[in-house]
């Protein structure tokens, strides 16, 4: 059983019945907003660790880049391995 909340009574310097209305009201509006605030969502914390995937043109583009490279610099390796270099660059971005 919840337990009852009292109010205070007033003492000697109690301030006037505006103030005193606005203050709780104001308090209720503060403690939303931190709350809101503070308290991300699911969809917004799964979206954050979620990078966007490169587009297969983009890949492609990096692992015509890699080959021409690697040809150049006469270097050993293989188109796939150029793909597979190519997709790690652009994940690691």
């Amino acid at each position: 059983m919840a337990a009852k909340k009292t109010a205070k009574k007033p003492t000697g310097n109690a301030p006037s019945e505006g103030e005193a209305a606005a203050k709780p009201v104001a308090k209720k509006a503060a403690k939303k907003a931190v709350t809101k605030k503070t308290a991300p969502t699911a969809a917004k914390k799964a979206a954050k660790k979620i990078p966007a995937k490169p587009s297969l043109d983009a890949i492609a583009r990096a692992a015509y880049l890699n080959y021409r490279r690697r040809v150049e610099q006469g270097l050993p390796g293989d188109s796939h391995g150029d793909w597979l270099e190519a997709e790690k660059q652009s994940t690691e971005e």
